[in-house]
This record gives C-alpha cells, structure tokens and sequence, in this order.
C-alpha cells in the first residue's frame, strides 16, 4: 500500500471518550467526552469514524485488569469510518478494523476520529452497514487465529464450542460450518443456536449432560477434532476429555487461571493447545486477519452480528454501553458518533 504524502495534514478536533483514570469496578467506570486534537504521521491515515464496538476487552482495561493500559486514554478496539486524510489514493475509502493496542496501550476507536496506520485499514464489504462492520474486529480475529495457529477445520472434522452464544463462539460456529466441519456447541442451559452459521449445530446443556461423554457418542467414540474454549478453566476439563487423538484445544480465556490436567492423557491423546490473545495483534496484523475474513462477508458465509438499535449509543452516553456489556449482555454493543 502506497505511503506518499498527500499534501499538508489535516487537523482535527475530535470528540472523545476518555478514560482519565482506573476504576474499581465496572460500575464506577466514568467515561467523559472530551475533545482531543487529531492530525495523522507519514504511513498514517486520519478517519471520520461512523461505528465502533465496545468489547469486554474495553471494560477489563478500564479496571485494572490489564495493568499495560494508560491513562488518560481514549477506549476501544473496533471501528468502521472513513479516510478524509492520507497517502495518495486512500480518501474518501470507506473501511473498518481492529487493534490489540488500541483503546489500550494508545488512544483507540471510541470517538469521532481515529489515527491509525494506512496498512492497518481495510475496505468495507459494500454489503455491511457501518455498525455491522464496526461489531466484526475482535470476535472474528480472535476465532479465525484459534483456527489459524491450531489447523484450520476441515470436511472431515468435528469441532466443539463452549460458550457458544456468546460472539467469539459464535464467530468460530461460522468459520467452522463455513469450512464444511461438523459443530457441536455447549451452553449453560437448554436452548437452541441463535446464532448464524452454515449448517447445523448439535447443542449441549452443560447443566444436565456430561459433555464428554455425549460428544463421544455423537461422534462414535472419536471425540472432537478442535475444542474451541472461549470460557477457559471452568470448562478445561470437560474439554480435555472431549478431545479426539491428535485433538487441538484453543483457549482464549480464564476465570481463576490455574487448571490441573491428565499428562499421560495429553501425551497419549497427542493433543495439542493453542493460546490466543487478540490483545497481542497489532493494528496492522489485525488488518491482515480482517483481509482474509473479507471474501466471507462478501459471498454471505459469514455474517455480521445483528445490531439491534436499542444496543447503539451516542459517545456522551459510553457510561450506559459500558455498563450493557459488563452486565453480560448478549448484544453487540455499539457507539455511534
């Protein structure tokens, strides 16, 4: 992507929502807008942003929980909008993405404008809305480099879900069905996938079934070819014993951090585990994730989340989304600007 100078920079005051110090709890983060002068570097493009999700990630940086983040701050990872300033070639492009460092290490997506490097930026599938485009960055590059460092699915494979309502999980449903394999998801109760996917979804409810054993019978005895583990510890060992021989568990997250597991099991079982931390892609890594992810979008194998309105928030009301999704909710979140 070209980097040449387009001309004098242009210089904006942009409105946004920032984070001046850490708070306790969720409950006591204290969002205010303020407004911050903006102008781009060389290799840089300056965007109007039209959406931008705020993700878990957001709210876990705002307390504490990732003691990398400074303050003050402007938060949030994804963002959709539109290059007004850049190299050559690159105004008026409509585009959307994600960052590991954004709205945490530096000044991210949650505001009228953003600066962000040029090869971070990728084009817009025409097909998307703003807000859908802006809900896609962190679930679908967290789900897609799972698959990515622990084998892509294939035909032939069986892959299970835990957490599978919520949007990582969901995201990984459909990259999975997409590529042909058999999905099995896992909840903390009865109900049926909500979510979309490219083919069926055998449901478990944790609560009353012992989900190794029923993947086992699901399977003929095989287990699962990939375990996908968006909830971490308290599901690693119902996802250890749900593994097939050469089986890759991929994990994302914990509660209480340290699990016990099977050695001679492991190595027997010749299983593999893959870490993944989204938070560890740059800005122009995740655009890299993204580029694949577009043909998807693009032919209708993957979809955006569904963004009701009542889940959209202007920037002066950030306290309310953030408090929506620390409060578990299952609707992407969005601020508009």
């Amino acid at each position: 992507m070209s980097t040449a100078q387009s001309g004098p920079n242009l210089a904006v005051e942009a409105r946004c929502v920032r984070l001046n110090a850490k708070a306790d709890t969720p409950a006591e983060v204290a969002p205010v807008v303020e407004m911050q002068p903006l102008s781009r570097g060389e290799g840089q493009v300056l965007l109007e942003v039209k959406a931008a999700a705020v993700n878990p990630s957001d709210i876990k940086a705002a307390t504490g929980l990732m003691p990398y983040a400074v303050f003050p701050r402007t938060s949030g990872r994804d963002y959709a909008g539109v290059v007004i300033d850049g190299p050559a070639g690159m105004i008026g492009r409509e585009v959307f993405g994600s960052s590991g460092d954004l709205g945490i290490r530096r000044d991210g997506t949650h505001a009228t404008h953003l600066v962000v490097e040029a090869d971070a930026v990728v084009d817009k599938p025409k097909n998307l809305s703003w807000a859908e485009a802006a809900g896609i960055g962190v679930p679908f590059v967290t789900a897609i480099e799972g698959f990515r460092r622990a084998g892509l699915p294939e035909r032939h494979e069986t892959v299970l879900v835990f957490g599978v309502t919520g949007k990582v999980g969901q995201a990984a449903v459909q990259i999975a069905s997409w590529r042909g394999a058999r999905v099995i998801g896992v909840a903390r109760k009865n109900e049926a996938y909500a979510g979309y996917s490219n083919g069926p979804v055998e449901m478990i409810d944790v609560s009353t079934t012992d989900v190794a054993a029923r993947v086992r019978e699901l399977t003929d005895g095989k287990g699962a070819s990939i375990v996908f583990n968006t909830v971490g510890d308290p599901y690693f060992e119902a996802a250890h014993k749900s593994l097939a021989l050469r089986g890759r568990q991929i994990l994302i997250a914990a509660i209480d951090r340290i699990v016990q597991f099977n050695i001679l099991e492991f190595y027997r079982g010749q299983h593999t585990y893959v870490g993944i931390d989204s938070l560890g892609l740059s800005s122009v890594a995740t655009g890299a994730v993204l580029r694949e992810l577009v043909p998807g979008f693009l032919s209708g194998h993957l979809k955006p989340f569904p963004i009701k309105p009542t889940a959209i928030y202007p920037l002066e009301d950030a306290k309310s989304a953030f408090i929506a999704v620390a409060g578990s909710s299952r609707d992407r979140v969005i601020l508009r600007p």
